[in-house]
């Protein structure tokens, strides 16, 4: 059994159809990177597995051999954490109440079990110094690892990531792309939307292309860069290499 299944994966938006029968299984502390040209139907895959972009249509998703659609919310968002584009954090709470609230609501830890654990994932991140202020205060790359952090403390089976640093300035995307990094070194299953072809060839398990919400390609790095099959792959691979 998968650690993770899509089966012919089916969503529609009234007459759109966003995604159309796209299938893709991986296993515990893979790292498998989706990419594909705007409106390819990345971001709707990976939100349908935390239910947020739903309903599915028809096929199913599992994790662990378990229907998503069937888990409990609470259950569902903790054990599949999530990092948005852009960031999505309180702006009226610190950065340790962003943190620790979440873990205090859903896992009923203490407030200090809570706060404890947020100081030990921002001194991960090199944001300790960083607790007491609020998300304004912060750059775009030191809130997108805040949210990181935030999805970390639920302990999760698997990370989602939803265009990371496409919402970065350029001098910023290197210090979210060295966390997540270490997350994927340290066995932390992923799912990373992200045209940070780099980072894809670098740690990526697999590449999937996806366009017009259909799976197009899948292939270990190597042989994605260096042979792909189809020739929309290529012209893809040849337009953002370029640039």
């Amino acid at each position: 059994m998968p650690f993770f299944e899509a089966r012919d994966v089916n969503l529609h938006f009234d007459r759109y159809h966003a995604l159309r029968d796209v299938s893709l299984s991986f296993e515990k502390s893979d790292v498998t990177v989706i990419c594909g040209p705007s409106g390819s139907g990345k971001s709707t895959f990976i939100r349908a597995i935390n239910r947020l972009a739903g309903p599915i249509g028809k096929g199913q998703i599992l994790f662990k051999g378990q229907d998503v659609l069937m888990m409990p919310a609470n259950e569902l968002h903790r054990k599949i954490g999530m990092v948005f584009q852009r960031f999505n954090l309180f702006q009226h709470l610190t950065v340790l109440d962003n943190i620790a609230l979440p873990q205090r609501r859903v896992l009923r830890r203490s407030r200090e079990e809570s706060n404890e654990r947020a100081m030990k994932l921002l001194d991960r991140v090199g944001l300790a110094n960083k607790a007491s202020s609020f998300p304004v205060e912060l750059s775009g790359g030191q809130q997108q690892r805040v949210a990181i952090c935030r999805a970390l403390a639920m302990e999760p089976e698997l990370m989602l990531f939803d265009e990371p640093t496409s919402a970065l300035d350029p001098e910023m995307v290197g210090e979210v792309l060295q966390v997540m990094r270490e997350l994927a070194r340290s066995g932390m299953t992923m799912i990373v939307v992200t045209h940070e072809m780099g980072f894809a060839r670098e740690l990526a398990n697999e590449i999937v292309f996806l366009e017009n919400g259909q799976l197009v390609e899948k292939a270990q790095p190597s042989d994605f860069f260096s042979q792909p099959k189809s020739e929309r792959t290529r012209a893809f691979l040849d337009q953002i290499l370029r640039h």
